[in-house]
């Protein structure tokens, strides 16, 4: 696998769609967006995605510098994620991506009646 720093990206969209794209990635954005979260918190709030893949996920948007993970050394062993200043640059395409979202919605029901 190549790094970020090795990758040629054919266009813009494409590195962004690389870094913060797929199922799980912008949501665990959004959601850091109001502040730091825990393991468990994040899961609970996505739903649905299984431990691993969160994991993967997160590793992933750590790598990339898009967040950061602080582990505090307690027993049990506290891990915490936040948005780096890097990740909070995604905010206005998120909230873009909220806004259209809302708009889909709207429009599929009224096209559902």
């Amino acid at each position: 696998m190549t790094t970020q720093q090795e990758r040629n990206y054919r266009c813009t969209v494409e590195a962004t769609i690389a870094v913060a794209g797929g199922k799980w990635k912008p949501l665990i954005i959004y959601y850091l967006l109001t502040g730091t979260k825990r393991f468990g918190e994040l899961r609970k709030l996505i739903g649905g995605v299984t431990q691993r893949s969160l994991t993967l996920q997160l590793r992933e948007l750590e790598a990339h510098g898009i967040i950061s993970r602080e582990i505090f050394a307690e027993v049990p062993p506290r891990v915490e994620y936040s948005l780096t200043e890097l990740g909070f640059t995604l905010a206005p395409v998120l909230d873009t991506m909220k806004s259209w979202g809302d708009t889909y919605i709207s429009w599929q029901q009224r096209n559902d009646k």
